[in-house]
């Protein structure tokens, strides 16, 4: 048998037959590696638990709204959540209740009187007293109410006077004239033309003397579910107060009154509905404070009713609460600014839920 001589031709030949050994021993390997390590190239790859929450939530689609839906719904909610139309600001949170349009209309006219150089004060008044008689939330009515009272320490108690205004004018004072003749051509207690005046003792004014003075009457309106008194000249808002009323069992009667003829009284004796002794200020359980407004009904809820009146307290922290024998009580300090604006005979009181 011939053989190849060690050569060139020879060591090709072996080079070539060694070849097919290393792939196989590749394939091998690549075999094993794959089983050991569950790798399969043709296999969808399937990411860890971590991986998919990810994945899902970055390739999740963006949520859809469905702007019909929501336009029903807001359509809809106001029917099944009905609205008190004078909520118990005490008890009852604020209702959502949209601010009428034409009341947002001269709420943002008013403020353009006011920021206007010079200020329009008495047409911003004008605007924001026609705003009350809207619709409005609770909040919005007393910010309201808040700027008219600011804009009434400008237009009605001060000496200034914005014309053209029928609320308020300049007087002289004749010869022989006294100051309650004066008030009461007007309709206001004198104490107000004090007050508005800066006049220290009715005696000391004089005849010529230009004074100024306000078209009365004032008015009160008392709502029990707020606990307030709020106070108008004739038909226009002035002011607001806390107030306390009748306990349960002995509420404060509704309806209108007046102030009572010689009913406005600096602490007078009081007689004890209870123990009927008669008490005086300065008396542990004397109960009128610094003034006393006897109310006189002129309804039928009202009339012949006895008894009830406007007056202070010695118990300051019973304001806002339902614990007085059916009086209205106020501050003291309060008590004497309405009794220096409510007139006996024309002034009004309605007491309202």
């Amino acid at each position: 048998m011939a053989r190849y001589p060690l050569g060139p031709y020879a060591r090709k030949k072996s080079r070539k037959g060694f070849w097919p050994y290393v792939v196989l021993a590749v394939i091998i390997a690549g075999a094993v590696i794959a089983v050991v390590f569950d790798i399969n190239p043709f296999k969808k790859q399937t990411p860890s638990d971590t991986e998919i929450d990810l994945t899902q939530q970055a390739e999740e689609p963006p949520l859809e709204i469905d702007n019909e839906l929501v336009e029903e719904i807001e359509e809809t909610e106001p029917e099944s959540m009905p609205v008190e139309k004078e909520p118990n600001l005490v008890t009852i949170p604020e209702p959502a209740i949209e601010t009428d349009p034409q009341a947002a209309g001269l709420i943002n006219e008013a403020a353009e009187c006011i920021s206007a150089k010079p200020a329009r004060i008495i047409e911003a008044r004008n605007k924001l007293n026609e705003a009350l008689a809207f619709t409005m939330s609770a909040k919005q009515q007393k910010i309201v109410k808040e700027q008219l009272s600011a804009l009434a320490n400008e237009w009605l108690f001060s000496r200034k006077i914005f014309p053209p205004d029928p609320l308020c004018s300049t007087y002289t004072v004749r010869p022989g004239e006294i100051l309650s003749d004066i008030a009461g051509k007007y309709k206001v207690p004198y104490e107000v033309l004090m007050r508005i005046n800066s006049i220290p003792r009715a005696e000391t004014l004089q005849a010529g003397q230009t004074i100024k003075v306000v078209n009365g009457p004032f008015h009160a309106m008392v709502h029990l579910s707020a606990f307030t008194m709020d106070i108008y000249l004739q038909n226009t808002f002035v002011r607001s107060f806390k107030v306390g009323i009748g306990q349960p069992g002995l509420e404060t009667p509704t309806g209108l009154w007046r102030v009572r003829k010689g009913g406005k009284l600096i602490e007078p004796p009081w007689k004890h509905p209870v123990t009927g002794k008669i008490l005086h200020p300065g008396d542990p359980d004397y109960a009128l404070g610094s003034r006393w407004i006897s109310l006189e009904g002129i309804d039928e809820n009202t009339k012949g009713r006895d008894g009830i009146g406007i007056h202070g307290t010695k118990d300051p922290e019973t304001i806002g609460e339902a614990s007085s024998r059916g009086c209205v009580r106020l501050h003291n300090g309060d008590v004497i600014f309405v009794y220096d604006l409510l007139v006996p005979v024309d002034s009004r009181v309605k007491v309202v839920d």
